[in-house]
């Protein structure tokens, strides 16, 4: 979807009757979509092929021989072989060709072969452990971040083959796994065990580093945050709560690594003060003063507020047979060259006429015209 945003002509090519198994992941569902397959389809075409049928291989390769990037998304190698579908294959014969495959640990791993899924990714890369609450079960973010992740990996990836392709004439292959992509969501977490030898553990919604940098309640039961960074922002934080004489003189305070060193007091402190007035006051103050703060929002407070709706950051499209299909819109910003959305996410092979057609097939048997 983020090379159909940057204008790429995308053609999904789909098991005939039953398609990407994402049609099928509800509810919730509009009519006989899914709301999860129209999460990530627009500015998609679709066409139904079973290429293990040879009009239908055929039909692929004439495709292959048209394109300047191939997607597959299968876990083992020879399964890819097996079609012609491999990497030293395309290569000899479309040479300019950029192929990314998508699997759970790539193609040359201990684990190759293996069923990819988010949530194993997410278990397996040590994410887990230390997502949650103190003393609580590793977590499973919520949203497919492997899934995700490796997506937007893998269009890096290819934006930079097809710019090193500008100068060497060729294509390449991409082997992505979403175990790979996975890991780099340690960060800094894996840089503090690689370099340091420390071990995560869970904060829930605290920061292991900075302290106040995490959720509090106010008196009206509504949540907000504060991200107190830094020692300037420490003091604006001290005078926004009018506690200059008190947490501001303090001497377990005075520095970020004292406040980490008394966490616990300097939050039981800060909690007894924000029960004295409502979540919007705080907000208030702390935005008046120049503290870093934020509501927590419910999913459609972020969608309906002011800021999304000043970026634009929800789009419509004419559907087929929704009427119209909204999604959240692509986050990147160009200046000359923005992104478009021209296509609502497809219906089960809603392109595959027009596709065969502008291949020179005859749509009544998929064999080439004559």
């Amino acid at each position: 979807m983020i090379l159909g945003d940057l204008g790429a002509d995308v053609i999904k090519v789909e098991r005939p009757g039953t398609g990407d198994q994402t049609r099928s992941w509800g509810p919730p569902f509009v009519g006989t979509e899914s709301a999860y397959f129209l999460t990530t389809n627009r500015n998609k075409r679709s066409i139904t092929l079973n290429y293990d049928h040879f009009h239908d291989a055929e039909i692929l390769q004439r495709l292959l021989s048209t394109a300047d990037v191939f997607i597959t998304n299968q876990a083992f190698l020879a399964s890819l072989q097996k079609r012609g579908l491999d990497p030293e294959t395309l290569q000899s014969k479309y040479p300019r060709l950029i192929h990314s495959n998508i699997s759970g640990y790539g193609l040359t791993s201990p684990n190759a072969g293996r069923p990819g899924y988010d949530i194993l990714a997410q278990a397996e890369s040590g994410v887990m452990t230390f997502t949650g609450e103190s003393g609580g079960e590793p977590t499973r973010y919520p949203i497919a971040i492997a899934d995700m992740t490796c997506g937007m990996y893998a269009a890096m990836g290819i934006l930079a083959a097809l710019f090193a392709r500008e100068s060497t004439g060729r294509g390449q292959f991409l082997d992505m796994a979403l175990f790979d992509s996975q890991l780099t969501w340690l960060a800094n977490v894996g840089s503090n065990y690689l370099n340091a030898n420390a071990l995560p553990k869970r904060w829930g919604n605290a920061h292991p580093s900075i302290v106040p940098y995490q959720m509090f309640r106010a008196q009206d039961d509504k949540f907000f945050v504060v991200g107190v960074g830094t020692e300037p922002l420490w003091k604006k934080f001290v005078q926004a709560l009018g506690a200059e004489s008190t947490l501001g003189v303090d001497p377990r305070f005075q520095t970020n690594a004292l406040r980490i060193a008394n966490r616990a007091e300097l939050l039981a402190s800060l909690q007894l003060k924000f029960d004295r007035e409502a979540a919007s006051l705080w907000l208030e103050k702390f935005g008046s003063a120049g503290v870093p703060c934020a509501p927590i929002n419910s999913v459609p407070e972020a969608l309906n507020n002011a800021q999304t709706l000043a970026r634009g950051l929800i789009i419509q499209l004419e559907h087929p047979s929704l009427g119209h299909a909204r999604s959240i819109a692509n986050p990147i910003r160009l200046s000359d060259t923005p992104v478009t959305y021209r296509l609502p996410p497809p219906l089960l092979g809603e392109h595959t006429a027009q596709i065969l057609q502008s291949l020179g097939y005859s749509t009544d048997d998929r064999r080439p015209a004559t």
